[in-house]
């Protein structure tokens, strides 16, 4: 098909730009979202874009609408997504937990600003990492991805989609005004180099009868499309492995639960991705995600020059968390620097990791200016 945007070459393009392009080549075909700073530029995006893809963008009337039209059309066998800020995403919160319940895979973008409340509209923050992992009630888990680059923006989003549609799962890319707004050099694929994971439909009438039944043991079921002539059960409340509710039975809701939980902790090692930079002989390492993580590559370098053994390990998956991988780099450095826009959110995540093998030092930034170099330096060497 033809791509309403140049493909197999490098474009010059906004973050925001970069998850639209990136949508539309994951094959999202149904966007509905409500204009927000900084995220509004995705909308804007989509408006154009998918009716030039036989694709759906529709504007909703708040945030809370947005994302129930998304698990409709998820439902309805399409790939879809909508996009936010901190205001909008506080409000999604019930529905990311409605669609975690009934295994709905869907991609929310949700491009921090400085909060709380109405806050500070056109500046970055990483206030969200908790309310991403935590916001809805209940025990529960999602995927959380945290691009650094406007080229991981682009990337980021297609393995969101990727990783929705492997798990059935929500999948959230926190990102944050910075990202949003910039422009970088993007490499954009041609569609056939670009790995694309589909749905896991049932493969006959008698494993659409079990929607959240562990039919194949790996945790997934398939999923049936609404209109395809399955009766399917899809409800919030808890459920049997054929929809039906069973609120007050401990046993089914142990059950589910667990599974919806495990599908995830079970294959950390294909969901989590990180990259590490002069981590091998470091005795400091900086532990940072977003877009933090570009001030921490410039004060690794600058620390080495100075003599300290510093490295960098830049998290690109913030939910679910290795633990082990934190503990086991507490045993080999001294100390570990958490860099962060908020006042301390990724900071108890690391320091629960380390688990006392290394002391955990916040180094915490807040009003809409992302970290120097050398505010990182400086608190490293004191």
């Amino acid at each position: 098909m033809r791509y309403p945007f140049p493909v197999g070459k490098s474009d010059f393009i906004q973050g925001d730009e970069a998850i639209a392009r990136a949508a539309i080549l994951a094959g999202c075909r149904f966007y509905a979202g409500y204009p927000i700073t900084p995220a509004s530029e995705i909308f804007e995006a989509m408006a154009l874009y998918m009716p030039l893809v036989d694709g759906v963008s529709i504007q909703m009337e708040d945030e809370i609408a947005s994302i129930a039209a998304i698990i409709g059309a998820s439902w309805a066998g399409a790939k879809a997504m909508t996009a936010t800020s901190g205001p909008g995403f506080s409000l999604m919160q019930e529905n990311i937990g409605y669609a975690i319940m009934t295994e709905t895979p869907i991609v929310i973008v949700d491009v921090q600003r400085g909060g709380p409340s109405t806050g500070q509209p056109t500046l970055a923050a990483q206030g969200d990492i908790m309310q991403a992992i935590w916001g809805t009630h209940g025990d529960h888990s999602l995927i959380v991805l945290s691009p650094s680059t406007v080229q991981e923006a682009f990337d980021f989003t297609i393995r969101a989609f990727n990783l929705a549609e492997k798990y059935r799962t929500p999948v959230v890319l926190l990102t944050d005004a910075e990202i949003a707004h910039m422009r970088e050099r993007v490499h954009i694929p041609n569609p056939d180099e670009i790995e694309i994971v589909n749905r896991k439909l049932p493969a006959n009438e008698e494993e659409a009868k079990y929607p959240f039944g562990d039919i194949h043991g790996d945790g997934v079921p398939p999923m049936p499309v609404f209109g395809k002539g399955y009766r399917t059960y899809v409800t919030g409340l808890t459920h049997d492995e054929r929809g039906r509710p069973k609120t007050v039975d401990a046993e089914v809701h142990e059950r589910l639960i667990k599974r919806i939980i495990d599908k995830l902790e079970c294959n950390k090692a294909d969901i989590i991705t990180y990259d590490a930079y002069e981590l091998e002989d470091a005795e400091i390492a900086i532990v940072t995600t977003g877009i933090v993580s570009r001030s921490a590559v410039r004060a690794v370098k600058i620390l080495r020059e100075r003599g300290v053994k510093a490295g960098l390990l830049k998290l690109n998956t913030i939910w679910p968390f290795d633990f082990d991988m934190i503990e086991e780099l507490a045993e080999r450095v001294k100390k570990i620097y958490v860099p962060e826009m908020n006042l301390g959110q990724l900071y108890h995540l690391v320091k629960e990791g380390a688990n006392g093998k290394a002391e955990v030092e916040l180094i915490s930034k807040i009003g809409g200016e992302v970290h120097t170099p050398m505010e990182i330096v400086e608190r490293v060497v004191g």
